[in-house]
Formats: structure tokens, C-alpha cells, sequence
């Protein structure tokens, strides 16, 4: 058998391969109402197509631990009891199929209250469907994009609450695996940046200080998290510039202070905090930034970008460069992208009954 369809033990979880979906927004959520925030048939359906079609782990999109954490009005959230009980028919249904169930828990940050992708993505204003962002500093992404209010030290420590409240409600809905989004330049990864954090107080200008809230949040959902269950970390390894920017090396560090404070899986990805960045985008142009974080630190890793072809993906394991596989737009053209690879010779995948004569 492949590398590829090698079960994976983190913890007490046993993932069935080493083919993970990615957490990808839908953008499909409730803006206003009682249901705000709170998943549908529409993230049933695509969640339960990807877990048939044999999926090890799924990570469900980047879901809000506050209302003003959503990147856009319409994203899923985990702030209220509503939301977490209609999470549960999909965790219910991925358990049923073999597929392991997480979720990326999340706060926008300076890239909150902005309008989906298919209209355009740009600022929404609080007088439409909008509100204030927030971040670490007042520096916006990007120019036309909201001057985010900077955050008090009673402010951040109240978000740090917030996520862990979120993972608290993401176990009693039955996932399996939680992910704290570091990356993208999302709020996390603002504060580790100094592209994005200007402040001179303990939460800015050092090392230590910049990923001192990232650490916090990954303090909080750790204690509340079960020891038998794995916590991972999505980070984005490069800002992609040549300084002023968090880096590969800075992404080591903190890699092994991560391994301290009880995450398991480091997710590594690269972008989204400088709006500019010439990233040199190709098939797996990610990947040796995760390789570097395993060889240096001995974390297991994920690595995600441009990874579509079964023979790449087995490579990549088979090199000891990563330790699974993240799919992301691939997933969303193919959904039974790895049952597709286990016919082709790879491995083999579970096949529900109902599918057993295909």
C-alpha cells in the first residue's frame, strides 16, 4: 500500500489516509436572523460528497468564534448553541463514512467585513451588511479596506476566551480534530507579523511578544480541548517578502514552541498578510517549507498548494516531507479524488454499500 493510504495515528485519532480536504469558505451562510452563522444543506451536502468520496480528514471552512471574526457577513460561525447543534448532523454523517471530522477555528481580523468572492470581495460597510474591523494594529490590508481598530490587552485576552469557548462547542458537536487558523493574515497572523503588528506593548515588536497571543489562543483550546484529541495549527510559513515580514526561520521557532504548548500538526501554507507579494506560485511550491519544519522540529506536518496529481502528493509523502496531504480546489473540482487515486492503483479507500457494485 501507498504512503498515501497509510493510516495516520495523532493522539487518540486514527485518520484512514493521509488525503485531507483543506478548509475552503463557502461563503454560503445566514447574514442576518437566528441563523446567522449556522451551516445548511449546502455545507451538508459538500462536506458528506468529499467523505463518500473517502476523504481521511475533513476540515470545515474557517468558522468564527465571534461575529465580528467572520471574513465575510455570510461565513459560518461557533459562537451560539444554534450553531453548534446543526454542526452535529454533519459530524454524525462523516463518522458514519469513515472520515474524520474538524474544523478551523477562526477570527478575520483586519480582513473582517468583506463581501463574498463572487461579488468582488472588497470592504462591506457597517451601513449594509458590515461592521469595524479589528486587529493588532490600525494598518489596513490593503488600500480602500477598512483601518482596523487596534485591539486592547482586555480586548485580545477576551478573543483568547472566544476561541476556546469555540472549541469547547466544536466538541460537543462532534468533531475530532481542531485547527487554530494562524495563517493568511487572518488575526493570528497579523500579530505575528511585524508587516501587521506595530504595537510596542507585550503583544508587539519581539519574537516572543508578536507570537505571545498565538500562543494564548492555543493555551486556552488546549485546556479545554481532550487530551485524546489533536489540536493543529494552520500557519502561513512566509510573508513572501524580502524583510519586515515573518519568515521561514521565524516559522521554525515558532514550530517548536507550538510542539511545547500541545499542538500536534503544524498546517503549513505560505501568504495572504501583504496584499502586494510576488509569491513564485507552481505545484507544491509550499511543500518545503513544511519539509523544513518536520526535519528541524520533528512536528508533523501538512502540506497544502497546488497538489493535485496522486503520484505528486505520494511523492511528497514518500520523501518524508510531509506527513499528509492537503487538498483544497482539487477537492472542489473532484470530490472523489481519492477514491479516483485508490483505483488507480494506490491503495484503497472505503465504499459505501449503496456503491459497492460501482
Amino acid at each position: 500500500m501507498s504512503n498515501l493510504f497509510q493510516p495516520i495515528t495523532l493522539r487518540d485519532v486514527t485518520m484512514p489516509n493521509r488525503i485531507w480536504m483543506a478548509p475552503m469558505c463557502q461563503y454560503s451562510a445566514e447574514v442576518f436572523g437566528p441563523n446567522a452563522g449556522v451551516a445548511h444543506d449546502w455545507h451538508f451536502a459538500h462536506y458528506a460528497a468529499r467523505a463518500v468520496g473517502g476523504t481521511g480528514l475533513i476540515l470545515v471552512e474557517a468558522t468564527a468564534v465571534t461575529p465580528d471574526g467572520r471574513i465575510s457577513p455570510a461565513d459560518l460561525g461557533l459562537w451560539n448553541d444554534t450553531q453548534k447543534d446543526a454542526f452535529r448532523r454533519i459530524t454524525d454523517f462523516l463518522k458514519e463514512q469513515g472520515t474524520v471530522p474538524g474544523i478551523q477555528l477562526a477570527h478575520a481580523g483586519r480582513k473582517a467585513s468583506t463581501d463574498r468572492p463572487w461579488r468582488g470581495g472588497g470592504p462591506v460597510s457597517a451601513e449594509t451588511e458590515g461592521w469595524q474591523p479589528v486587529g493588532p494594529s490600525p494598518v489596513p490590508f490593503k488600500d480602500g479596506h477598512h483601518v482596523p481598530t487596534e485591539l486592547t490587552a482586555e480586548e485580545i485576552r477576551e478573543i483568547v476566551g472566544q476561541f476556546a469557548d469555540a472549541a469547547k462547542r466544536a466538541l460537543e458537536a462532534g468533531f475530532q480534530v481542531v485547527e487554530v487558523h494562524g495563517a493568511h493574515g487572518y488575526l493570528i497572523g497579523e500579530f505575528l507579523s511585524p508587516h501587521s503588528n506595530r504595537r510596542m506593548d507585550e503583544y508587539g515588536g519581539s519574537f516572543r511578544n508578536r507570537v505571545r497571543f498565538a500562543l494564548e489562543v492555543v493555551d486556552a483550546v488546549r485546556e479545554v480541548w481532550p487530551e485524546e484529541l489533536p489540536l493543529f495549527f494552520r500557519i502561513s510559513a512566509t510573508d513572501w517578502l524580502e524583510q519586515g515580514g515573518w519568515d521561514g526561520d521565524d516559522t521554525v521557532r515558532f514550530a517548536s514552541l507550538l510542539q511545547e504548548h500541545g499542538v500536534d500538526l503544524l498546517d503549513v501554507s505560505t501568504g495572504g498578510n501583504v496584499s502586494d507579494a510576488v509569491i513564485p506560485v507552481e505545484p507544491g511550491y509550499q511543500v518545503p517549507f513544511a519539509a523544513r519544519v518536520k526535519a528541524e522540529t520533528g512536528l508533523p506536518v501538512a502540506a497544502v498548494g497546488l497538489i493535485t496529481e496522486p503520484e505528486q502528493a505520494e511523492k511528497i509523502l514518500a520523501n518524508g516531507e510531509a506527513d499528509a496531504v492537503l487538498l483544497g480546489r482539487e477537492l472542489l473540482r473532484s470530490p472523489y479524488w481519492a477514491r479516483d487515486a485508490a483505483r488507480g492503483g494506490l491503495g484503497e479507500v472505503r465504499v459505501p454499500v449503496q456503491y459497492g457494485r460501482s
